[in-house]
């Protein structure tokens, strides 16, 4: 079972599970909520091995019954715009706590194994070097907050109850079929429409990207190889600050630099988050395939062969909110 699966990072994961795993089934669950888009498993739709259910995970009812048909249950699901969860954390509390907690409910019920998808965000912001996954949580904002709460709860329910599970924390995602809402997408959004792209403060946050296939990959190499109980970072070792990522698209695209709109910084904003893994590498021999530029390329491209996602944007998008980057 895999949970949020219309988002970005859950049906890209869905598709790389299809193609790996021949005999795979996979039961998709989601609420269908911001972020989420049925176009993104649209291949997928007379398959035999996939599975679409619109739900929430606090329906313990309806979580229940898909979890006691399920072998592995991989929770995407989550609130996970750093910016909207400061504005109305409530949501993040609900999906990212009460959900997690649901889910685990039925994984110790019927004695399933699970995979919590958390984030480097959990670690708070740091000067210098790299945080390890024994490293002490020090999440800034409610979203950050809400996803390390759902790790302690996972790592609770493993000491306590004994069940199977493992919990991965990834940098910041890029790649085809994200949300518009976020920097890379959003950026490539405003520049195609010659509206300027505001960004916080210098804009010289700093955020280690990775292309999302190589995620999707780490998830998979850690459910087959990991072992339970245990949590691991992922991490491509590209650490680029949010303008340098804006000035790159903008070339690319043929776009002026003075397309750039500096912005009073966000509350509490992270300056830098850095996952040493190390653990995963070394222990599982995983190695990210793509390069970050050839990869950003490909993003842009498919952004602009799919151009008739952006007829679809909420026109809200055009005001001048900056945003920071995030998941």
């Amino acid at each position: 079972m895999v949970t949020g699966g219309l988002g970005f990072i859950g049906s890209n994961f869905i598709l790389e599970t299809i193609t790996r795993f021949p005999d795979a089934k996979i039961v998709n669950i989601d609420a269908a909520l911001v972020g989420s888009n049925h176009s993104n498993l649209a291949s997928l739709d007379k398959n035999p091995r996939y599975r679409f259910v619109k739900g929430n995970i606090t329906n313990h009812t309806l979580v229940d019954k898909l979890i006691a048909k399920t072998d592995l249950v991989f929770n995407f699901a989550a609130e996970s715009h750093v910016d909207r969860s400061i504005t109305s954390p409530e949501n993040f509390i609900k999906s990212n706590i009460v959900g997690v907690f649901t889910i685990l409910e039925s994984v110790r019920k019927y004695r399933k194994k699970m995979v919590q998808i958390s984030t480097d965000e959990v670690f708070g912001s740091i000067k210098k070097g790299s945080v390890r996954e024994a490293d002490v949580l020090n999440p800034s904002s409610p979203y950050s907050s809400s996803k390390a709460s759902a790790e302690l709860l996972v790592q609770s329910y493993s000491k306590t109850y004994g069940i199977d599970a493992i919990i991965t924390r990834c940098t910041n995602n890029f790649g085809p079929a994200q949300h518009i809402e976020k920097l890379i997408p959003k950026t490539i959004l405003f520049a195609l429409n010659n509206k300027k792209i505001p960004i916080y403060g210098s804009g010289k946050a700093v955020r280690d990207w990775i292309y999302v296939q190589d995620h999707c990959d780490a998830v998979l190499d850690i459910s087959q190889k990991g072992k339970w109980g245990e949590s691991y970072n992922i991490s491509a070792n590209n650490e680029i600050d949010n303008l340098t990522i804006i000035k790159k698209i903008l070339k690319i695209l043929g776009r002026p630099a003075n397309f750039i709109q500096h912005t009073e910084d966000r509350p509490g904003h992270d300056f830098r988050y850095s996952l040493d893994s190390s653990k995963l590498r070394k222990e599982l021999k995983w190695k990210t395939r793509f390069r970050f530029d050839d990869a950003l390329k490909q993003t842009i491209g498919w952004y602009l062969d799919n151009k008739e996602l952006f007829e679809k944007v909420d026109r809200k998008l055009f005001k001048p909110a900056p945003w920071s980057g995030t998941k």
